[in-house]
């Protein structure tokens, strides 16, 4: 009777591990189908984003697929900047680790800036490197 007793905690956890990782495959796939669509996009457990051309589609993964979807044309957009900790760093040249980390766009129709959640301040810059890239180039005739 003690030897299960001792035991039903590590069952428990074992439970919740495989729920969750059954969950996070669910989240997964449906990302994959909605992905597709795009020519460029990202998945983490924040936010997925996907790039058509000069329109940004990002939301909230789910198991049912992206939910809390907006868009925006980097054609509305003014300045793109790499935040860490709500502080602006060098896309050149990102932290190795960080907190709140996000793609921030300010665009010229919005009052408040759209900031697009990454775990990887790295794979932020990335992105952000790449969409400055696109975002200059419509500037440019």
């Amino acid at each position: 009777m003690t030897r299960g007793l001792l035991w039903l905690p590590l069952l428990i956890v074992f439970v919740w591990l495989a729920w969750s990782g059954w969950n996070e495959y669910q989240k997964l796939e449906a990302y994959r189908v909605w992905a597709e669509q795009f020519e460029h996009a990202k998945y983490d457990i924040y936010a997925v984003l996907g790039q058509n051309g000069s329109d940004l589609t990002w939301g909230k993964p789910t198991r049912k697929g992206p939910m809390q979807l907006q868009t925006f044309s980097l054609r509305d957009v003014a300045e793109i900047r790499l935040l860490v900790a709500g502080q602006p760093v060098d896309l050149e040249q990102p932290p190795e680790r960080g907190r709140n980390i996000a793609l921030e766009f300010q665009c010229f129709s919005a009052a408040t800036p759209i900031r697009i959640p990454f775990t990887d301040p790295a794979l932020a810059a990335q992105w952000g490197k790449h969409l400055q890239q696109t975002w200059q180039a419509l500037q440019s005739p």
